[in-house]
């Protein structure tokens, strides 16, 4: 009987990719703390991870065969949101340092539960492959 790893996975995988992309808006946001008017960027996991979990990719549908597809490269990105700005600095910038800080060691740290998990899911497998 062959194995779906989209079923045996679960939800995992996603997670795993939108923790990542999510990390890398955070770094961005940090590297650019001294940025004037940099707008501090991120994404909503929830909403994200439901968009794909369920397979939509947020674009618009083709309602004509002649309409260009879309790209896997867009399709696949979730809904970045700006961050709400707490206090104003002079040179417009919305980043603060210490809110991306703790966003970015929390998302590391969901990141690597994400992995233990899949980590579990794969080791689970193998036991079933080998027959333990």
């Amino acid at each position: 009987m062959p194995i779906n790893f989209d079923s045996a996975l679960g939800i995992h995988a996603d997670a795993l990719r939108v923790r990542s992309q999510r990390a890398e808006l955070l770094a961005s946001n940090l590297s650019n703390a001294d940025t004037p008017g940099y707008k501090a960027r991120d994404i909503d996991f929830k909403s994200a991870l439901k968009m794909a979990n369920s397979g939509d990719t947020g674009m618009m549908k083709m309602s004509h065969q002649n309409h260009i597809q879309p790209t896997n490269s867009f399709s696949n990105q979730p809904h970045v949101q700006y961050r709400s700005i707490l206090q104003d600095s002079l040179g417009g910038n919305s980043v603060d340092e210490q809110i991306e800080q703790a966003a970015f060691m929390k998302n590391s740290i969901q990141y690597q539960a994400s992995l233990d998990f899949l980590g579990g899911k794969f080791n689970g497998l193998l036991k079933a492959i080998k027959g333990e």
